[in-house]
């Protein structure tokens, strides 16, 4: 069966074509939207979490911290020295 182009075919599938492009378009810029949001939001987190760490080091400036030895744990050996003549 032989098919014979007609102009308004043409113009139908033209506009086809033109239509899955924008709308290709369309969700690609939509998907690049939400990544640049997630990563925002990642990027504010970090941010967040970054100044809350820096707020509580900036309150303990000057203070001392006393690390005591945990009893019946050590880790070092006591050796006896002999003096030689």
């Amino acid at each position: 069966m032989i098919s014979q182009a007609s102009i308004p075919g043409l113009f139908r599938m033209l506009l086809i074509i033109l239509v899955v492009i924008f709308v290709l378009r369309f969700l690609g810029r939509f998907m690049v939207a939400k990544r640049n949001m997630e990563e925002e939001r990642e990027m504010n987190a970090s941010k967040r979490a970054f100044e809350e760490e820096k707020r509580k080091q900036s309150q303990n400036i000057g203070k001392t911290k006393i690390v005591g030895k945990k009893k019946g744990s050590s880790n070092i050996e006591d050796v006896d020295f002999e003096e030689i003549d």
